[in-house]
């Protein structure tokens, strides 16, 4: 060797083996396909010792659609005309307005009590058709069934009333009642059952 070979430069020849790229990427590979066996495997388990499966079962069923089918109830259980006791009053200056409607009420079927002229507070005071009034717990029984004889009369309560009688006041713009076929249609459907909605589940 001699002194014909001399070493020149700063640098020394690598004596390793050069780093073989493919194998590292086919270990990293394989390492995330495993985690990702372990992770399945793992929320299968948990699917049985929990029962994800029939919640998730249950959970579609109760998301079906709810079918509305109606089925009949009364809206208010009114009473008869004959469970009704009317007061006939006179509140205009026609005499003997209150004998004529009392007896057309007495022919529809209506108990009739008090009939005559109108106390003071109401006397020569009362401008429509008439002026329905009932104790508070008539407000949906008798005042309804009263008033499909008179649908245009007003309609209020007295809470110190004792019984359940109601008064129905003559007024100025009065006429006359109702037409009986008229009534009567607008009674029969005062009681008439009214479809209520009852949900039926559909079938999934």
């Amino acid at each position: 060797m001699g002194g014909q070979y001399r070493i020149t430069g700063d640098k020394y020849p690598r004596m390793r083996p050069p780093r073989r790229r493919g194998r590292l990427v086919l270990i990293v590979t394989a390492s995330v396909v495993v985690i990702g066996v372990l992770s399945w495997g793992t929320l299968q388990l948990v699917d049985v010792f929990t029962g994800g499966r029939e919640a998730s079962a249950a959970g579609t069923k109760a998301d079906c659609a709810t079918k509305v089918s109606p089925s009949p109830s009364a809206a208010v259980a009114v009473p008869r005309p004959g469970a009704v006791t009317v007061n006939v009053l006179n509140a205009t200056t026609r005499s003997g307005l209150a004998k004529k409607t009392a007896d057309e009420l007495k022919k529809r079927g209506f108990r009739i009590g008090e009939v005559g002229n109108a106390p003071k507070q109401w006397d020569k005071k009362v401008k429509g058709t008439g002026l329905l009034i009932g104790p508070v717990s008539a407000v949906n029984t008798s005042l309804p069934v009263l008033g499909t004889q008179l649908p245009a009369a007003g309609r209020s309560t007295d809470a110190a009333r004792k019984g359940q009688a109601v008064d129905l006041i003559i007024g100025d713009g009065f006429k006359e009642l109702a037409e009986k076929p008229v009534a009567d249609r607008a009674l029969a459907e005062l009681a008439a059952p009214r479809p209520a909605a009852s949900g039926v589940k559909a079938g999934c």
